[in-house]
């Protein structure tokens, strides 16, 4: 401790004294929270007289006029002090008063309230696996079927929150007079169903509760239901039809689990809970008959149950009617029944519906080397830390913590905590090491030159200090420019670091945690990255927001244990503070671990970041692809998004097509309105961007954004783009819905008979090869056995047309007040009176004449732009192309077949208030 301190003298004394006097929290204990200035006749007898020496230096360089008896005395402890430095021993005697004096004295670490019962080593339950005669009964992904009482209730919105975490698919019912489909093609959909209320299902209309009860029995399938509290307690009520009776509005105490039933997989008996039970009011369980084994039970603090276990959550094996149910006493906001109701799921799924036993947990200690003066780490904490990581290795194995740094603030503290970053770079190899910024800035600030450099500072103080650069992990500040995205980040961190992962956790947005996920992007992997209660700020106890409760409540089944049990890959971001003062990180984490060892039987492991981030995109390959989200919908993805960037620039509607409608046109007459702007042309695909809906999507935000001009008043400008290919798009709504949730849609839509045929002769006229080769008959009578070529023309020609399905879509996503829908016939014959209706969807000032400026050109054979007064512009020659009339034959054959989505799209267009073309009217006749 005391090693190279010689040269360091002048600086402990001024550092420390400076930071008394300045009020800095440099003195911890049972003062904690207090200044130093308040707390210092409080120091050992043996530091006081370096509290005199720093009065004596203020007599001659302090700020204000002392007095001269305190000159003299400071004068003479001046003189008394030189002596004593000039003897070594004196020295050192000196130099151990000042660390006595100048030693950061922390908060004593706090201790674990938990004790498990239960922390041996137990077997693993088996999985339940279906009969061979049911395997194939129920679809290759069966959804859980979820009853609500409303779409908004507490209980279902919990259950629904559980499904989403776990991504577990699932459909939402509010019970009404009759029941959604259960079968497709005779296999079932559903693996469980679940009622939020069951006392719903016990009122089931008899008919209804027959064709439910028969999907159980002959699909295998079981039900979970909750029962709902009473005001009024009930005691002995038989449900309706079974052998079980409940005793309602129950206040209970030390509840457990019954080791002994078949249930638990994820769940294991861990011990007794006596923790106060959120005040919830419990239904309990009186069995009659041996199909009903216990799950969970409890005493009650009522007199006469009190000596009585008393059952509140119960499998029904299925003995008395062929069905089996779990049944819950008391809902979920009690966090072993989140775990129960997993485990549930799966054994009355017969395991088809089942989360991994898996759990990858990595712990990112961020701001190495930079936090300020007085809350670093001290070489005690550094061991402290490596103390940690080997017990935790024990409980999971490989486990190492995954250190941040920014080389810029290496000895940048007091002589002690300096000590501490020594410290740390004598046990280099005992952690693993990922760079932050040199000198933690945030990436989007700088220039690409800037970014470049900083990022070369931080390689070559790591491999002057030995510490590893090959990790392809890296972590920007304040996840600045890893989403939203900065392109030049990724460009040089592959080019500096070759990062081939980070993390973030604002992806797709920052909360709720439980919809984190992961994508890539320019061949980076960004995991979800987790928040654990622990910020830069978080240093004591006894601070601790909301207190200490909170955090144990945490810790003890709550937001951090939850994290871990629904996360298959867990990344928890923690700073450099949290381990020094009160080491709240590692009483954190040592005690989340154990509380998931005792109460569950996952699998706990720790890999670097580049084994995490393969380990997690092949769990998830269907989460490779990003979804970009609006960046302007949060202040902090604002704040970590480059200044020079605006949502501004970002369209305010769309016209998505389908192609060969008159989106070209539509194109042409919004772009001569004085405040419609629209996008800059493409040297690809002309005027059309085609971000959505193919490979441009992958280029990002960014690439985007360079199609459209930032207007000088950005108000009065309403950007747009034209891309027909977004119609048919299976994953364009989901995409324009992220990143432009407000967007207007426009969509034109012409008899789909005559779009498929127009279609075929538009490739024919571009010398497209499969066209020239089959006729239009070939093409729409192909069958799936066809050459590709054939198949996908013939999917070009006739999926478009198929409008009520594709409109759908959009509808998911986006309300009907921003979507309007336009007859592209009468756009042709009748283009201002559509374009008037149009600019009053748009809510476009101020208001266009087109009457001025669309005159009918009887060559062409349409409305073209009035360019003077007898001159027009028209769109290109490959419009307006006279075709052959279509075959007889395959006019009525492809009536027919666009029969059923024309009728769809009567009903869509009736339901929406819009009108009915004619043509369609024509069509369904």
């Amino acid at each position: 401790m005391f090693e190279n301190m010689e040269s360091e003298k002048s600086i402990l004394v001024a550092s420390t004294v400076d930071g008394y006097m300045r009020g800095e929290r440099v003195w911890e204990g049972p003062h904690a929270g207090r200044h130093a200035s308040q707390n210092s006749r409080n120091l050992p007898l043996i530091c006081r007289p370096w509290r005199l020496w720093h009065r004596a230096t203020l007599c001659f360089a302090g700020p204000r006029k002392a007095s001269w008896r305190r000159c003299i005395l400071g004068a003479a402890l001046i003189v008394i002090v030189v002596v004593i430095y000039s003897f070594s021993e004196s020295s050192h005697r000196s130099l151990l008063s000042y660390v006595l004096c100048s030693s950061l004295v922390r908060g004593r670490p706090p201790e674990s309230l938990f004790r498990c019962n239960n922390m041996g080593n137990t077997t693993l339950p088996h999985l339940r696996v279906p009969p061979k005669t049911l395997e194939n009964k129920l679809r290759e992904d069966p959804k859980v079927l979820l009853f609500t009482e409303t779409r908004y209730s507490k209980t279902g919105k919990a259950i629904t929150n559980i499904l989403v975490a776990n991504r577990i698919k699932y459909k939402m019912e509010v019970l009404g007079k009759s029941l959604p489909g259960l079968t497709n093609l005779s296999r079932g959909k559903y693996g469980t169903v679940v009622f939020e209320n069951f006392e719903r299902y016990l009122q089931i209309d008899p008919w209804n509760r027959e064709l439910l009860d028969k999907y159980f029995r002959d699909y295998n399938v079981g039900l979970i239901g909750f029962m709902p509290s009473h005001e009024d307690t009930q005691v002995g009520a038989k449900l309706r039809g079974f052998p079980l009776y409940v005793h309602t509005n129950m206040a209970l105490e030390n509840i457990s689990l019954n080791g002994e039933n078949p249930v638990l997989q994820l769940t294991r008996a861990g011990g007794t809970i006596t923790d106060n039970l959120l005040g919830m009011a419990w239904t309990v369980f009186s069995p009659d008959d041996t199909t009903y084994v216990p799950i969970e039970w409890a005493y009650s603090s009522v007199p006469h149950y009190s000596e009585e276990k008393l059952i509140t959550v119960v499998l029904d094996k299925g003995e008395f009617d062929g069905i089996q149910r779990v049944l819950f006493g008391g809902n979920l906001e009690f966090w072993l029944h989140r775990l129960l109701f997993l485990d549930a799921m799966s054994y009355l799924s017969m395991g088809r519906i089942s989360i991994s036993m898996d759990r990858y947990v990595l712990v990112d200690i961020d701001d190495i080397f930079v936090a300020k003066k007085g809350i670093r780490m001290t070489a005690d904490d550094v061991m402290a830390l490596l103390d940690s990581q080997k017990r935790l290795q024990e409980m999971v194995p490989g486990w190492k913590f995954n250190l941040g740094f920014s080389g810029k603030y290496y000895q940048n503290g007091y002589p002690e905590e300096n000590i501490g970053d020594r410290k740390l770079l004598e046990h280099v190899d005992d952690f693993w090491w990922f760079g932050h910024m040199w000198g933690h800035t945030q990436p989007h600030l700088l220039s690409p030159k800037d970014l470049e450099e900083q990022m070369e500072l931080n390689k070559q103080f790591a491999m002057k200090h030995n510490i590893p650069t090959d990790s392809g992990y890296g972590v920007a500040p304040h996840h600045s420019g890893v989403y939203p995205v900065h392109e030049a980040l990724y460009d040089v961190w592959k080019k500096v670091w070759n990062v081939r992962v980070t993390s973030s956790e604002e992806y797709p947005h920052l909360h709720p945690a439980r919809l984190r996920r992961g994508f890539i992007h320019r061949n980076i992997m960004v995991l979800p990255r987790q928040t654990c209660g622990l910020f830069t700020h978080t240093i004591f106890i006894d601070q601790y927001p909301g207190g200490r409760n909170i955090l144990d409540v945490s810790i003890h089944g709550g937001e951090l244990f939850q994290t871990i049990v629904f996360s298959p890959v867990s990344i928890f971001m923690t700073h450099l503070s949290n381990y020094g003062n009160d080491r709240l990180a590692l009483y954190t984490f040592e005690s989340v671990i154990k509380f998931v060892k005792c109460w569950t039987n996952l699998n706990l492991r720790t890999v670097p970041p580049l084994q995490l981030g393969e380990k997690y995109f092949h769990l998830f390959p269907e989460e490779r692809d990003p979804i970009w989200g609006y960046p302007c919908a949060d202040h902090r993805h604002l704040e970590i998004w480059a200044k020079n960037k605006s949502c501004e620039q970002l369209p305010k509607f769309l016209v998505i097509g389908p192609q060969k409608t008159g989106t070209t046109a539509l194109y042409t007459f919004l772009a001569m309105h004085s405040a419609i702007v629209a996008n800059y042309p493409s040297p690809e695909t002309f005027e059309e961007v085609q971000f959505f809906n193919g490979k441009n999507y992958y280029k990002g935000i960014d690439w985007y954004m360079k199609f459209f001009p930032v207007p000088a008043n950005s108000s009065s400008k309403f950007l747009f783009e034209k891309s027909a290919t977004y119609f048919e798009g299976e994953t364009v709504p989901n995409r324009v819905k992220a990143l432009l949730p407000h967007v207007k849609l426009v969509i034109t839509i012409i008899p789909p008979s005559k779009r498929a045929y127009s279609w075929y002769h538009h490739m024919r006229a571009h010398n497209d090869l499969t066209s020239l080769q089959y006729n239009f008959h070939e093409v729409i009578t192909a069958t799936d056995k066809a050459p590709r070529q054939l198949r996908t023309l013939r999917n070009k020609c006739l999926i478009p047309g198929m409008y009520a399905k594709h409109i759908e879509r959009w509808l998911d996503f986006f309300p009907a007040s921003q979507v309007t829908i336009i007859d592209g016939e009468e756009l042709r014959n009748d283009p201002i009176y559509i374009m008037n209706d149009l600019q009053k969807f748009l809510n476009i000032e101020p208001f266009y004449n087109y009457t001025e400026h669309l005159r009918f050109d009887k060559r062409k054979g349409f409305f073209c732009q009035v360019i003077e007064e007898d001159k027009t512009k028209c769109l290109g020659r490959g419009k307006g192309r006279i075709y052959p009339a279509m075959n007889e034959s395959d006019a009525k054959l492809l009536k027919e077949y666009y029969q059923p989505y024309n009728i769809a799209l009567e009903k869509l267009l009736t339901r929406l208030d819009y009108p009915v073309p004619g043509w369609l009217e024509d069509e369904l006749q």
